[in-house]
């Protein structure tokens, strides 16, 4: 199943009324329960991104802000939410995908579920689009357990990064925003910079002006010659906390190459955790 899914694809399997599908509104901020019970796309429901898709601790230099949940408790939101291994779950948000969708895309991936796909242009492609809207609030009923026993897909741990994120046979990607990067400006975490060796490629970079994704094509052309001359194993994607990475990693998997590592904790438990920073002010 291709990772992404047009609004007139979306269209039809509403009108079908496919009771395998599973709508998911998982917009992250402060407003955006606010938003989903004011107006989703009809059938969807709500995923707090804080709370069932991360297990935020105390300290933020031990895993950043938004550490993944052990895959027990994972598997536990999932039978909650009514997703079952027979569910066809397509996620959006109110950010093009890059505010929680693609991370719970990136999660659904990592135990195996591969019938997810995230929403081309979020919210706002669908109100575009004139998808179907509701104010009524949807709850599956809880689906038998959900059997999973680890994370699939590959994951960077810090002290990789510490001993490799300058090598020649590394490549470590930063999506963050160009200035958190250079250093000019921190409006999340503690310090401003970059991770020693990382390069800095946007996730809104993987978009077009429409806020849609790049056809894969063109994504292929992007990270084909980016990625070719190292191992997969030796790419690590990050952002602020692991979130937009998944973003990132969205794309790749959207242009039909191997997904690279996510470095979860990424800038938010690096900047806190006496390691080296660098600046391109």
């Amino acid at each position: 199943m291709k990772p992404i899914i047009e609004q007139d694809e979306l269209f039809m399997l509403i009108q079908k009324q496919s009771s395998n599908l599973i709508i998911v509104d998982a917009s992250n901020h402060k407003q955006a329960r606010e938003n989903y019970e004011k107006q989703h796309i009809q059938g969807a429901i709500f995923v707090d991104a804080n709370e069932q898709l991360a297990t935020i601790g105390d300290v933020a230099a031990m895993g950043g802000r938004h550490p993944l949940p052990s895959v027990e408790k994972f598997a536990k939101v999932l039978q909650e939410l009514g997703i079952s291994k027979r569910s066809h779950v397509v996620i959006y948000d109110d950010k093009y995908g890059g505010n929680s969708a693609a991370r719970f895309w990136w999660m659904l991936k990592a135990v195996g579920h591969d019938n997810v796909q995230v929403l081309n242009g979020g919210y706002q492609s669908a109100v575009l689009s004139k998808l179907p809207m509701s104010n009524q609030v949807t709850v599956h009923k809880p689906t038998e357990e959900y059997a999973v026993t680890s994370w699939e897909l590959p994951i960077a741990e810090i002290k990789e990064l510490v001993g490799n994120s300058q090598s020649e046979d590394y490549l470590v990607i930063d999506v963050r925003e160009p200035n958190r990067y250079k250093g000019i400006s921190e409006p999340i975490d503690e310090v401003a910079g970059h991770i020693p060796g990382a390069v800095n490629i946007p996730f809104m970079s993987n978009l077009d002006e429409n806020g849609c994704f790049l056809p894969s094509d063109m994504l292929k052309a992007k990270y084909k010659e980016l990625l070719e001359n190292f191992d997969t194993d030796k790419t690590i994607v990050h952002c602020g906390s692991g979130i937009t990475a998944c973003h990132t990693l969205l794309a790749i998997a959207s242009a039909g190459l191997p997904i690279p590592k996510l470095y979860v904790g990424s800038w938010s438990e690096w900047s806190r955790s006496e390691n080296p920073i660098a600046t391109d002010k």
